[in-house]
């Protein structure tokens, strides 16, 4: 049936909202595609419902041909199964929990792959009755601290999530590359650019992590690539570590007076001044103190030593301590550890004592990969206004551990030996990931083999974005008048506009949209009555549908106009002619 836009639930807005950043939000708020109800969380109107039921068709149709088959979970999820996980601590803050009347504990699921286990395990026992690849296209929710830009980072999204099951590492690997071309395809029918990262895989769990990334200035994501073909999250990059050096065993390292020089700046100045040698920052080993609160509540300090050429990078941070939260420690962190002197802190004390294992202060200290045996630094010697060089690592201190928080910069050398890499903003559209037998052993989904013998099973999940992908189409696909759809998820193929008095107009107008109809195409009518051709036409270019037929002083004469809104393109042609032209640009 032709849709109306007489009673059409539909009211665009000339102004953009106050709380719109990006243009994705901007626009699809005015166009009356969603309605923001609270931060993060929008109503959808029948035009955004349109364009995400094409949407999700569109992945439907892929995961099909990729061979999985659709469930679908309740929001609403148990306590129990996330528990047994241990994922309903480590979700922290990032979720929403409630309890109901019985005080029970429940969440809003932010992902379902306990769900997905746990019915798998209730209903197949052999190894004959995989693979299996499931899915489900369902809204999410995670308690976002700073909702923001409209649909791209909300507190409710809908997401396609898919779970394969297999019984062999082999079997596995078949699945995570189907699901994985099925993706290519998906972004691929969608016109969306995109880049395939190697990703951390976070609370999820797993070995092998990637990301489909779309490359965009307004992403949260920065990823690294090379022109060798290495691509990665910044979270994931790898630094390749130096070989050690060879060093005098017998030689100290040397305290020498560095007053007001709290920083890598002035303690370089400083150096150049009263040392004998030309240094710079990348001399330097910069400590960083860490505060690591754990899922059990408890504040550690921690330490970490880089070279002083490099920044502390969040995301690194977060993964590196992952699922402790991260933040710099306080003036109250501070006063705790009296050993600690701000803005000198060094791994080594004129007394040979280390911030490892063997502290006095019994913190534990971690360094960068780069910062090998043999390595001579410049650092803080842990009294105020004082520093040491000739600081050795492997002779004058050592470390609990090496972790990756360091920034990475262009140029640094791809781990895959590919070259250099350079660095982007991208928006994350998609992750697959290899989970293992992580939820398969925790929640004890086995089967039994060719031999009788129970096995656990190995899983692998999947998750596109559904409503942030809109979001990015809607990006991609605008001008300073409005949207302007793809053909692949527009809300209608063509939009019919009747305008004038004359009744010639709307009943011209009238049959070419049955007419279309009838030809396959999805068709908007707009026959508002009283209403001025240049309020339809701005409603047209800001609803964005593709094919635009406009019905005005022409009809009388048969001649109608045909707008293309993607190329700008208009013609006039015999009403006669309409059809047939759209037909065969199809």
């Amino acid at each position: 049936m032709v849709t109306r836009l007489s009673n059409f639930f539909l009211r665009t807005l000339r102004e953009d909202p106050a709380d719109a950043e990006v243009t994705s939000h901007r626009l699809l708020v005015r166009a009356g595609y969603i309605r923001r109800q609270a931060p993060g969380i929008f109503a959808w109107l029948p035009l955004g419902l349109r364009v995400k039921a094409r949407l999700e068709q569109i992945i439907r149709e892929e995961m099909a041909a990729a061979g999985a088959q659709e469930v679908h979970f309740p929001a609403l999820m148990p306590r129990e199964p996330y528990e047994a996980t241990g994922r309903w601590e480590e979700y922290g803050d990032g979720i929403f929990r409630l309890q109901d009347r019985k005080d029970a504990d429940y969440l809003l699921a932010p992902t379902h792959e306990e769900a997905f286990t746990l019915l798998v395990k209730d209903l197949y026992s052999s190894y004959k009755d995989l693979p299996l690849t499931l899915y489900q296209i369902q809204d999410k929710y995670r308690d976002e601290a700073r909702p923001r830009a409209g649909l791209l980072r909300g507190r409710e999204f809908t997401m396609k999530d898919a779970y394969s099951f297999d019984y062999t590492d082999a079997g596995l690997d078949a699945s995570y590359m189907a699901q994985r071309d099925a993706y290519e395809r998906i972004f691929q029918r969608l016109g969306l650019e995109y880049v395939i990262v190697q990703a951390d895989a976070g609370a999820m769990g797993g070995s092998r992590s990637e990301e489909f990334l779309h490359p965009t200035a307004v992403g949260e994501d920065t990823f690294v690539r090379s022109a060798g073909g290495y691509a990665a999250n910044v979270e994931a990059f790898e630094t390749i570590v130096p070989a050690a050096v060879e060093y005098d065993a017998d030689d100290a390292p040397v305290i020498f007076d560095s007053p007001d020089t709290p920083t890598i700046e002035t303690l370089v100045a400083h150096s150049n001044a009263v040392l004998d040698g030309e240094y710079t920052a990348s001399d330097t080993l910069k400590n960083v103190v860490l505060a690591l609160t754990h899922l059990d509540g408890t504040r550690e300090i921690v330490i970490v030593g880089v070279p002083g050429d490099r920044d502390i990078d969040d995301k690194r941070v977060e993964v590196a301590f992952a699922p402790a939260e991260v933040e710099p420690a306080t003036d109250a962190d501070f006063a705790k550890h009296p050993l600690l002197v701000k803005g000198y802190i060094g791994p080594w004390t004129e007394q040979g004592q280390l911030l490892g294992e063997e502290s006095a202060t019994g913190i534990r200290y971690f360094l960068d990969p780069r910062v090998v045996d043999g390595t001579s630094w410049i650092t803080g010697a842990n009294i105020d206004q004082k520093h040491a060089h000739s600081v050795v690592a492997g002779r004058d201190f050592g470390a609990d551990g090496y972790i990756e928080v360091a920034s990475v910069r262009e140029g640094d050398p791809a781990p895959d030996g590919s070259g250099p890499v350079t660095l982007a903003r991208g928006m994350e559209i998609g992750h697959v990931f290899q989970l293992g037998r992580k939820y398969a052993d925790a929640l004890g989904l086995q089967v039994l083999d060719e031999n009788g013998k129970l096995v656990t099973v190995t899983m692998g999940s999947y998750g596109i974005g559904v409503t942030r992908i809109l979001a990015i189409i809607a990006e991609l696909n605008s001008d300073d008048k409005g949207l302007v759809w793809p053909a692949s998820v527009a809300p209608f193929d063509v939009q019919v506009v009747a305008t004038g008095k004359d009744s010639t107009a709307f009943e011209l107008g009238a049959q070419l949209s049955a007419d279309l109809e009838a030809a396959g195409f999805d068709v908007l009518y707009d026959d508002r009555p009283k209403v001025s051709p240049g309020v339809k036409f701005k409603d047209a270019e800001l609803v964005g549908v593709p094919k635009i037929i406009i019905v005005g002083r022409g009809a009388a004469d048969g001649e109608v106009e045909l707008w293309d809104r993607r190329s700008g393109d208009r013609e006039v042609v015999p009403a006669s002619e309409a059809v047939a032209r759209l037909t065969a640009q199809r």
